[in-house]
């Protein structure tokens, strides 16, 4: 009887005979396209990393280099030891790794991990961009800038919300800001002076938000304004009388509308010989004058200590001999020690307010008075607030994205218990050009009471610049 074979058996011997005669079978293959394995793998071009490839690659290096190095230690000794070290640790990198990018991603990311680690990372190109005004990150992967008075989304990105923390966390430190889960919202600045406000969850729902209002490295003065149409030669040289005069100005606006720009402006009519003190949450007024002293409020430490608030920066200011104090903008009960040193020999004080008009300045000014806690009546605090202000400027930008004073108007004193206002100058939309809002600016015909006190004094007003013209602008 034959003996029966195993199936397994079969198989293994049929894939043996089907190896062997494949083995015998012989192919005609030119010797010009036979490679050894190792001259295809030199001859073989590299393949470029692709984008994913070259972020997941810098956002490692940037953690390992955050392990590595000492930051608080380093940031206490300034930034090029910083910078000394961030080169060291790539070079170190780039030499013993063999990282999957081409030549031309080696010598981007050297500038993209110092841009990381020293500066704003991601939007770095978008500060460095004179049209962009603000830089809003909504989450990591949203950003929005505003060019020429428009809002757009733009494909800059941040690799991830740690990411984007770790970039809110070094701008706080740098000017002695701290931002975590217990303080969840910070307002700091950049080294340029642009003005930085950033929130963390739980406060922002959908992630970490940073906002940049961009200031540029050279402040706009009074003739760039003027021909960017802020105002007219006729406010301006108002303007400069009464700040020489020691009169006290409040300019009003809404956000963005230009407000501190303008400020800086007029404060170059301040000679040179007074010695300036100015309170800002976070310092940005660039000022001409060379006797200037820059107060900055803080908030509270991780101890829940050490707050230092704009009402505290006021007082203290007072026992400085001061000239004249600039308060970057009044938002609270600061307002009450203001208005007191505006009444008490402080002349000349300049500040800024949110607020839609001129007369909804004072309401808010009441209104900020009353937040000191101090059972006053409205009488009194309307009669302290004519007293002490002299002008306020209202400053709005505009639909087609420019910034304009749109009227100038003097506080003269009180009717009853209102405060009396009249405009003195003011901007007429005539039509438009397009996009762009065409009319003028045109004084109203109204001599500022002061004017002829200022004349007996010795000022020299030409009063021609308050006649009112039958048809054109100031």
């Amino acid at each position: 009887m034959a003996e029966s074979t195993h199936p397994d058996a079969r198989n293994a011997g049929s894939a043996a005979d089907i190896r062997s005669k494949l083995a015998a079978v012989k192919f005609d293959v030119p010797k010009d396209r036979v490679k050894s394995p190792s001259e295809s793998r030199e001859t073989s071009p590299a393949k470029p990393a692709s984008q994913a490839d070259y972020l997941t690659v810098k956002s490692r290096l940037h953690e390992r280099l955050l392990d590595e190095i000492d930051t608080s230690q380093l940031l206490a000794q300034g930034e090029e030891a910083l910078a000394e070290q961030v080169e060291d640790f790539i070079a170190r990198v780039l030499d013993m790794e063999d990282l999957p990018l081409n030549e031309e991603e080696r010598e981007r990311i050297v500038e993209d991990l110092k841009e990381e680690t020293l500066g704003v990372g991601p939007l770095a190109p978008l500060v460095a961009d004179p049209a962009v005004t603000d830089i809003l990150v909504n989450r990591y992967d949203r950003v929005y800038v505003e060019r020429y008075g428009k809002i757009e989304r733009v494909g800059i990105r941040f690799h991830d919300n740690a990411h984007l923390v770790r970039i809110i966390q070094r701008i706080a430190a740098r000017v002695g800001r701290r931002i975590d889960e217990s303080s969840p919202m910070v307002d700091a600045r950049l080294p340029d002076g642009s003005r930085v406000n950033a929130t963390l969850p739980p406060i922002t729902i959908d992630g970490p938000t940073l906002s940049i209002r961009r200031f540029g490295r050279k402040r706009l003065n009074r003739q760039e304004l003027m021909k960017l149409g802020m105002f007219s030669p006729a406010i301006y040289q108002f303007l400069e009388i009464v700040v020489k005069a020691r009169r006290n100005i409040v300019v009003s606006g809404g956000t963005g509308a230009g407000k501190s720009t303008f400020l800086g402006a007029v404060c170059e009519a301040i000679p040179p010989d007074e010695r300036v003190i100015t309170i800002e949450d976070a310092a940005e007024l660039i000022l001409d004058q060379e006797h200037v002293i820059r107060k900055e409020t803080r908030p509270i430490n991780i101890e829940g200590q050490g707050r230092i608030t704009a009402r505290d920066l006021v007082i203290n200011s007072l026992r400085m001999r001061p000239d004249r104090i600039i308060v970057g903008e009044v938002r609270g009960a600061e307002a009450l020690d203001m208005l007191q040193a505006m009444n008490t020999g402080h002349d000349g004080s300049l500040t800024t307010i949110h607020a839609n008009s001129p007369r909804d300045a004072i309401s808010r000014l009441e209104t900020m008075v009353l937040m000191a806690g101090m059972e006053l009546p409205s009488r009194a605090i309307r009669e302290q607030i004519a007293s002490a202000i002299d002008i306020i400027v209202y400053v709005r930008r505009f639909d087609d994205g420019v910034r304009r004073v749109e009227r100038v108007s003097e506080l003269t004193g009180m009717e009853e218990q209102t405060p009396q206002l009249q405009d003195l100058f003011v901007f007429h939309q005539t039509g438009r050009d397009g996009k762009k809002i065409q009319g003028h600016f045109s004084s109203t015909g109204i001599v500022p009471r002061f004017a002829h006190e200022l004349r007996e004094r010795g000022w020299e007003i030409p009063f021609e610049m308050f006649r009112r013209p039958a048809e054109g602008g100031a």
